[in-house]
């Protein structure tokens, strides 16, 4: 069962500040990376140090999308699998070793 993908009003808008073809990827590369397996750990997908931004982050060369993963147990008694949702809070764009996300330079 594919996971729930849920964008925040903040990463819609952090979206509509990059350029079409950058909207373009990160949505096709969510879609494609975090629908089924949004918990594993890869060179592109990693866990975070806490932070008050999110608990994982996803890498699209320079381009990053922060993300959490929340899992709810079954609610129908015909289900049995949980249900995950990810939930996307931030988009920004990696310039050398500085994170860019709505315009602003971010410290995580």
């Amino acid at each position: 069962m594919a996971a729930a993908i849920v964008y925040s009003p903040e990463a819609v808008d952090h979206l509509a500040a990059l350029s079409k073809a950058d909207q373009v990827r990160v949505v096709d590369q969510v879609e494609r990376l975090l629908a089924d397996q949004p918990t594993l750990a890869s060179r592109k997908r990693k866990f975070l140090r806490p932070n008050s931004l999110a608990q994982r982050e996803l890498r699209l060369g320079d381009l990053r999308v922060f993300y959490d993963v929340t899992t709810d147990p079954a609610s129908d008694s015909e289900t049995t699998q949980a249900r995950t949702t990810v939930s996307i809070k931030g988009v920004g764009k990696k310039v050398h070793n500085e994170l860019w996300i709505g315009g602003e330079k971010i410290e995580l």
